[in-house]
């Protein structure tokens, strides 16, 4: 016996070692993109200015914005430095998480299990290396989860619940699910706590009162919901089937929509071990303890109630708000679920295989993911073509993207790059509206085509290649500038532009 507890210390040790190392392990590999740099120029406004500047933005709440500001102030902006937030986040999230399942009477086998699950989660290793508040999200969910598992069987921890339910809320909006999963499970299996539950969500409403009133403000000021949320998909078999693939997938996560949905020669083989262990669990249902089912009663609410509502709301309202990286507040329920079936399986064999070919299928897909090439994204492109230019010479930069105007912003607001402007009214270029410059701030110009008067620009561009008899270079040809410098950057199908052009 005294045995075993060593061999179960070593692997839990091995598993928190491990969780850590493959979240640490190339911390700056990748460029910051679009969501990432609106993070930083959040928090680095003034603290009268940033919560305006991001009820702006309408779709998300401050706190993630406050605690990165306070992180810079700490280290500074260095691309190393940022990542550790999130990941530092990600790794916190082991506390509430041992907490939770301990709350719950978990046997250290469910617990070893849902750790493994959780730490090659490729979804969840990509969001830890993000700087933005889905870190965060699944720390204060877990935290969430395991102070209201106290609550519901000790009757312990509510001050700390309705402290936290409010930091959840003032991170993302989807906190409020976890909230109401709250209510709903305490009416549902113990009413006779309704007043108090009740009366922590009456309090986390009321403190939420002044961001509804500052977000209100912000949509009367011209801010359009639909700008930010309207290219999202609203939730059919596709959307579904991708999210259930993310819940399950090791290593691997969709970076850019060129990549495919999954590795399914991985994924589809551990969905279909871990459908068949739940299947088997619940068809032994009658079997188990009135303790056991409760706390999968609460898990199965944890899991659907967020499930439900973001689906039926997404149909129900005039943007989809269905999203993985917004559902992150699952993940760990579900994993929890699927690691409770395994050690459930009651024939010795079937489980030793589950366990044995999710481990097998696990390491296989993190042999596929960290052997193949680091891709090159166009985002990435923009910043080592910023300081190129601003090397060369101090003019103007003329984008005809949002997207690539604020990437090029971003780079070159250190280097000497005089100004950068975002043009409009030429026929032929295809924007991508899911990305805009944020709302209230000025430091990319708008100018009409018919304006610009420079005698020597650069302008930045996407496109398959250097194409003068196409836009925007045909337009400024015909103008009467020429090509006197030419910077190109393949990357992901296609051509990231910069050249110099003069009248």
């Amino acid at each position: 016996m005294k045995q075993l507890r060593y061999v179960h210390l070593a692997a839990f040790a091995l598993l928190v070692a491990f969780y850590v190392a493959i979240r640490w392990w190339n911390l700056s590999a990748s460029c910051l993109w679009f969501d990432e740099i609106f993070s930083i120029h959040a928090a680095e406004h003034t603290w009268n200015t940033l919560f305006s500047f991001v009820a702006l933005d309408l779709i998300h709440p401050p706190l993630f914005y406050m605690l990165l500001k306070f992180w810079i102030g700490l280290g500074g902006e260095s691309l190393a430095w940022l990542r550790m937030l999130p990941a530092f986040l990600s790794i916190a999230s082991l506390v509430p998480l041992i907490l939770f399942l301990r709350e719950l009477k978990q046997s250290v086998q469910v617990q070893l299990i849902c750790m493994l699950l959780l730490t090659v989660n490729g979804a969840l290793l990509k969001y830890s290396l993000e700087v933005r508040m889905y870190s965060l999200l699944m720390c204060l969910s877990l935290f969430s989860m395991w102070l209201f598992a106290r609550y519901f069987i000790k009757g312990k921890s509510f001050i700390p619940l309705v402290i936290v339910n409010i930091l959840l809320i003032y991170t993302h909006y989807f906190g409020w699910f976890v909230v109401l999963s709250d209510v709903a499970a305490i009416l549902i299996f113990q009413r006779i706590k309704w007043r108090r539950i009740l009366a922590m969500f009456a309090i986390t409403f009321a403190s939420f009162v002044p961001w509804v009133i500052a977000i209100w403000q912000a949509a009367t000021s011209g801010s359009e919901l639909g700008q930010n949320i309207g290219w999202m998909s609203r939730p059919g078999a596709r959307e579904i089937t991708t999210f259930i693939l993310n819940v399950i997938e090791p290593f691997y996560s969709q970076a850019s929509t060129a990549d495919p949905i999954s590795i399914f020669k991985v994924s589809l083989p551990i969905l279909l071990i871990a459908v068949i262990a739940i299947c088997l669990y619940f068809a032994d249902w009658k079997q188990q303890s009135k303790y056991d089912r409760q706390h999968v009663q609460l898990l199965v609410l944890f899991i659907a109630l967020p499930l439900i509502s973001a689906f039926v709301l997404s149909w129900l309202l005039p943007y989809s708000i269905w999203g993985t990286r917004h559902l992150i507040i699952v993940f760990a329920p579900v994993s929890v679920l699927i690691a409770t079936a395994f050690a459930r399986i009651t024939v010795p064999a079937l489980k030793t295989g589950a366990i044995t070919l999710t481990l097998l299928f696990s390491g296989y897909a993190f042999a596929l993911e960290y052997s193949r090439p680091q891709p090159q994204y166009s985002w990435c492109a923009w910043e080592p073509l910023t300081v190129a230019a601003a090397a060369k010479n101090d003019v103007s930069i003329y984008t005809f993207e949002d997207l690539v105007a604020y990437h090029i912003w971003f780079a070159g607001r250190d280097q000497s790059v005089n100004r950068v402007w975002k043009v409009n009214g030429i026929n032929g270029i295809t924007e991508d509206k899911a990305y805009f410059l944020p709302r209230g701030a000025t430091d990319v110009a708008a100018v009409n085509f018919n304006e610009i008067t420079d005698r020597k620009l650069w302008i930045a561009y996407r496109a398959k290649t250097v194409t003068p008899s196409e836009p925007p270079l045909r337009n400024l040809i015909v103008g009467g500038y020429r090509v006197i410098d030419q910077q190109v950057i393949e990357a992901d199908g296609e051509s990231v532009i910069l050249l110099m052009l003069e009248k």
